[in-house]
């Protein structure tokens, strides 16, 4: 509270603290603690709002005192990207939260982006419903799922949550409330269920931007004249707040499958994964996910593989003969008529070969990043014929083997290089691999990192775009008080 104060004036400052409490009620606005940083920056005030007109008051009241904003969720990713230049009020979207227009045959829910997905799923569940996003991020809400466009194994048949956004409604940086695309009621009214309509209300970027900056342009981009309303919509996917705070996102919703097998195949080295990966697009299963785990090997004793493992123990290359640990694995996730999906993964089976095993459970390491706190987070963008070239780039530059996981069948995977490596050799990493990448039409987008490597790097390389998201940041907050300096360019 002491800090606070003396960064303003006291007595502004203690009036900032009682307009917030007037808008948000007494329990729920305050000054910041040590542990309300958005990726090392450390807030001033946090108000959590009970609704959006409570919501649309903050931002009201930050626009008078010209003060910035910053929305957290869960704070599941409030350290990935770059850090903002201020925060003065952290939004706190707890409380904006909810599913609502969800009968029992409907193809879509809106849903409160401070929403914890597990409840959302819960409440989907009870309709024989879900929501196809399954992002990595423990806890995480869907307004920072969408802020992040976060996509886990699901993404392979359903695309990124970006990608199933019906509508949304969000506050501008002044405060406004605006409703883009279709609301849960309008959806549920039409003839194709979570069809995405074109109406927009309110202001919209004049100018166009990536729908997920950090990706490069995202699902959409504006000035196409493909349904405006969700170009807008979909602008604020991967924005981490800078270009509005959403208040709730209209998804469609898919009926539950009856049946799931995973089907997994060890595999040795990236090139094994890529022929792997052609073969299996190749059989005509319709696969869910096909997902990849290439652990950094370990000694002996901590395989998780045992050596009587029987896509091991006939190997050549076995552990008690080499001395080596197991290798990775290459999974595939079959979804739909439990008769259906056994018959499926028995085609895949025999695609590849005998090692393959089918499970009713997915492996360990399912859904999860490959990253711990204080890694240097990757993430990897190319054709899926190129993947094995970037992961062999990553390894030569880093010298050695990398822990590399994510969606083989998509060209979307993440990796971690170790907290201990100095800033200078991560830029050269970096370099290296996006020099690989950049000829085969890939990314490799720094996610997260220790506070000395994001201050060094370029956390995001070439970003073509960038023209159009400085354009839409400057019509939607030319104050820059959203988020200032979360997004590319410093923006």
């Amino acid at each position: 509270m002491a800090d606070a104060a003396r960064s303003t004036d006291r007595f502004e400052a203690l009036d900032i603290t009682r307009k917030l409490a007037a808008i948000c009620g007494t329990p729920f606005a305050r000054f910041a603690g040590p542990a309300d940083e958005v990726a090392g920056r450390t807030a001033r005030w946090v108000a959590v709002p009970g609704g959006p007109h409570a919501a649309a008051e903050v931002l009201r009241l930050a626009a008078a005192h010209d003060l910035t904003v910053v929305p957290r969720g869960a704070g599941t990713k409030i350290d990935w990207g770059a850090a903002p230049a201020q925060v003065d009020i952290m939004l706190d979207t707890g409380r904006l939260a909810g599913v609502w227009h969800e009968p029992r045959d409907a193809a879509v829910a809106e849903i409160g982006a401070g929403t914890p997905l597990r409840a959302v799923q819960a409440t989907l569940a009870r309709t024989n419903r879900r929501l196809p996003v399954d992002a990595p991020s423990p806890g995480a809400t869907l307004g920072g799922v969408l802020a992040a466009d976060e996509s886990g194994p699901l993404r392979h048949r359903h695309g990124s949550p970006c990608a199933q956004l019906v509508g949304v409604r969000y506050l501008d940086a002044d405060g406004e409330l605006v409703s883009v695309g279709e609301s849960g009621t309008e959806a549920l009214g039409r003839a194709t269920p979570g069809s995405g309509g074109g109406r927009a209300s309110g202001r919209g970027p004049a100018g166009g931007a990536g729908g997920d900056p950090g990706r490069g342009g995202g699902d959409a981009i504006l000035g196409r004249g493909e349904v405006p309303g969700l170009d807008v919509a979909r602008l604020l996917c991967g924005s981490q707040g800078g270009l509005g705070v959403l208040v709730s996102a209209t998804m469609r919703v898919h009926a539950v499958p009856a049946g799931r097998l995973w089907v997994s195949r060890p595999v040795w080295t990236p090139l094994e994964v890529h022929d792997l990966v052609r073969a299996v697009l190749a059989a005509g299963v319709d696969p869910a996910a096909v997902e990849l785990d290439l652990p950094v090997p370990v000694p002996l004793p901590r395989r998780r593989i045992p050596p009587t493992h029987p896509s091991v123990v006939n190997r050549p290359d076995h552990p008690a003969v080499t001395g080596r640990p197991a290798a990775g694995s290459l999974v595939v996730l079959l979804e739909g008529g439990p008769a259906d999906v056994t018959e499926r993964a028995e085609r895949l089976t025999a695609v590849l070969g005998a090692e393959a095993i089918v499970s009713h459970h997915a492996p360990e390491w399912w859904g999860r990043y490959p990253f711990a706190p204080g890694d240097t987070a990757l993430r990897i963008e190319v054709p899926i014929n190129d993947l094995h070239a970037a992961v062999y780039a990553l390894r030569d530059a880093t010298g050695g083997p990398v822990p590399v996981r994510g969606s083989a069948g998509a060209g979307t995977v993440h990796a971690a290089l170790s907290g201990a490596l100095p800033p200078e050799r991560v830029a050269s990493i970096l370099t290296a691999v996006r020099s690989v990448l950049i000829a085969r039409r890939g990314r490799c987008v720094v996610v997260a990192a220790p506070a000395a490597v994001r201050r060094a790097v370029d956390l995001w390389g070439e970003l073509p775009t960038l023209p159009r998201l400085r354009s839409a940041k400057a019509h939607l907050d030319p104050h820059h008080r959203l988020a200032p300096g979360r997004l590319p360019g410093g923006l």
